[in-house]
C-alpha cells in the first residue's frame, strides 16, 4: 500500500487573514464553499478552527463515498489541518499572501491507497478527481472572499 496525494492551490483577491478566517469558519462559511461531492454536513464540536470536529460524506466517484469524521488542528500560523477519524485521510490547507491583497491558498490531501491493482487505479486517478473536487472548493472560495 502506497501513500495517495492530491495537491491543488489557488490565488485568491483576499487578504490572507480573510481567507483564512473563511476556511477555518466551519459553523457557517465552509458548510457554503462544499460542491455536490459533499453531503450530510455536520459540526459536532467547536466551529471555528482548532478543536472543531466536523463529519461529512465525500462521493469521489459513482461508486466511491468516504464517510469522514475529521478532527481540525491549527499547527501553524495559516494552518488547517483535518485528520480523519475513520480513516488515513488528512487534509492540509495552507494560506500564506500572494501580494498586495491576494492570497495564495493550497490544499494537500494525502491517504494511504490500497494494494494490488486496485491501487494502482487508485493512485493514478484519485488524485485527479480530488483535485477537481478541490478546485470547485477554492472557486467557490474565491467566490465568496470578493462579494
Amino acid at each position: 500500500m502506497a501513500q495517495v496525494e492530491a495537491t491543488t492551490e489557488r490565488i485568491v483577491a483576499a487578504t490572507p487573514e480573510a481567507a483564512f478566517g473563511t476556511l477555518a469558519d466551519y459553523a457557517h462559511a465552509r458548510r457554503e464553499l462544499l460542491p455536490e461531492q459533499f453531503s450530510e454536513y455536520e459540526v459536532r464540536e467547536g466551529g471555528a478552527g482548532a478543536g472543531t470536529l466536523v463529519h461529512w460524506k465525500l462521493q469521489a466517484t459513482s461508486k466511491r463515498i468516504r464517510d469522514c469524521l475529521f478532527e481540525v488542528s491549527e499547527p501553524t500560523p495559516g494552518q488547517l489541518v483535518e485528520r480523519d477519524r475513520n480513516s488515513t485521510m488528512v487534509t492540509t490547507w495552507t494560506v500564506t499572501p500572494a501580494g498586495e491583497g491576494k492570497a495564495k491558498i493550497a490544499v494537500r490531501t494525502t491517504w494511504t491507497g490500497a494494494g494490488g491493482i486496485g491501487g494502482f487505479f487508485e493512485r493514478l486517478f484519485a488524485p485527479k478527481g480530488l483535485n477537481r473536487i478541490h478546485d470547485a472548493v477554492l472557486a467557490n472560495l474565491a467566490e465568496r472572499l470578493t462579494k
